[in-house]
């Protein structure tokens, strides 16, 4: 049975494996990444059970790695901040709820924050194609990685939300998201930022493109802690 579960969890994995190729940015200069691909990590069951728990929030754990001494000074692309989050049977954070998206948006005020990644992602790789129901991607492509959840049309205030919180502006001077950076270089905007007023905007949901590295904020996963409880009988979690 564990060896069944690990085997179903791989083809979960695999299934939603990101292949993310750095690329010249705006205001930035970065050569390629010449690995050919990249895959989503398998939770480590002693890094599980020892995360690092700074705040607590509707029945989950979040760590902002700003404050958290061996990940003060990192700054990682989207897949790597990913990456870490989930070896530790977390991920992301997926802004579900306005109650979550303020939570973040506070953390971000408070502590002066430039931007941070969350989960969200735009549905434009491998699996995607001829998907109706996402067309066009800018408005019903997004999605929340760390859930699975698709997010409400970019163009409309989420349910139970008082507001959009989408930026009204950005580097084109239009409503987020805008994939700017494509005009510039090539490069699809496909992951979602929060940016703390860098068009004079306030803190507000940009796209960005997902080689950027950012400071992130790692939120429990349901999913990976059962699947870590469930193999590691007794694991303190």
């Amino acid at each position: 049975m564990m060896w069944a579960m690990k085997w179903v969890l791989v083809g979960l994995l695999a299934a939603w494996t990101v292949t993310v190729l750095a690329n010249p940015a705006i205001k930035e200069i970065r050569q390629k990444s010449n690995r050919p691909g990249r895959f989503l990590s398998l939770p480590v069951p002693q890094k599980c059970s020892n995360r690092p728990k700074e705040f607590f929030f509707n029945g989950h754990n979040y760590f902002y790695t700003g404050h958290v001494p061996q990940f003060r000074n990192i700054k990682y692309d989207w897949l790597d901040a990913r990456n870490l989050c989930r070896e530790y049977c977390m991920d992301l954070p997926s802004l579900e709820t306005q109650e979550e998206n303020n939570l973040i948006f506070r953390l971000i005020q408070q502590n002066d924050v430039p931007y941070i990644w969350t989960s969200g992602r735009l549905c434009d790789f491998k699996g995607c194609e001829d998907r109706k129901d996402l067309e066009p991607l800018s408005i019903f492509g997004w999605f929340w990685s760390g859930t699975r959840g698709k997010m409400a049309p970019t163009n409309q205030v989420p349910s139970g939300w008082g507001y959009n919180p989408w930026s009204a502006t950005g580097h084109k001077k239009v409503r987020q998201p805008d994939n700017a950076e494509f005009d510039i270089n090539g490069t699809n905007e496909s992951c979602l930022s929060v940016l703390n007023n860098v068009y004079n905007d306030g803190i507000a949901w940009h796209d960005v493109a997902c080689y950027h590295e950012k400071p992130f904020v790692c939120e429990d996963s349901d999913e990976l802690l059962n699947y870590v409880a469930a193999t590691n009988p007794g694991l303190r979690l």
